[in-house]
């Protein structure tokens, strides 16, 4: 028996100590946010929030996180307040939407660290966030927003 907590809520699971993260979280516990990509860690679909960092969870296998805190697109907020989630709706980002959890998921570890990150900031986190349609121009540009949006709650 393996036990991980997942977005707050502890589970006691009986599986294969090397089963990838993203199929416990798709199959077993039904959290359907976190896409397959490319099932090697290369695409940033499967990204998840591990101890607060982003992490691909195609590549991770359920061994590695036992105990400790893990998070998916589903624990943003219920309700879409979160800074990423209203700058990807205000701006538009998602073209097809196939990558957008992950790479919102990689956007909001990079401002829970750096609440104001330059462009090679954003450049720098979100390498290796594959998004298909194209749409980079508007992910970094809500990126930006998303920070403007933190900032203002916080004053």
């Amino acid at each position: 028996m393996l036990s991980i907590v997942i977005n707050g809520q502890k589970h006691e699971l009986d599986e294969d100590p090397n089963m990838p993260l993203l199929w416990v979280l798709r199959d077993i516990l039904n959290l359907k946010g976190t896409k397959f990509g490319c099932g090697k860690g290369l695409c940033g679909a499967c990204t998840v929030h591990l101890n607060g960092a982003a992490v691909r969870s195609c590549s991770m296998p359920l061994a590695a996180v036992a105990g400790q805190d893990i998070r998916t697109i589903e624990s943003l907020s219920d309700d879409g307040s979160h800074p990423v989630q209203q700058a990807w709706q205000e701006l538009n980002v998602a073209q097809c939407g196939y990558c957008q959890c992950g790479q919102m998921m990689n956007a909001a570890a990079l401002l829970k660290q750096n609440s104001k990150p330059s462009d090679a900031d954003i450049d720098a986190a979100m390498e290796g966030n594959i998004c298909r349609c194209g749409t980079y121009p508007r992910i970094k540009a809500a990126i930006k927003f998303a920070a403007d949006l933190a900032t203002e709650v916080k004053s």
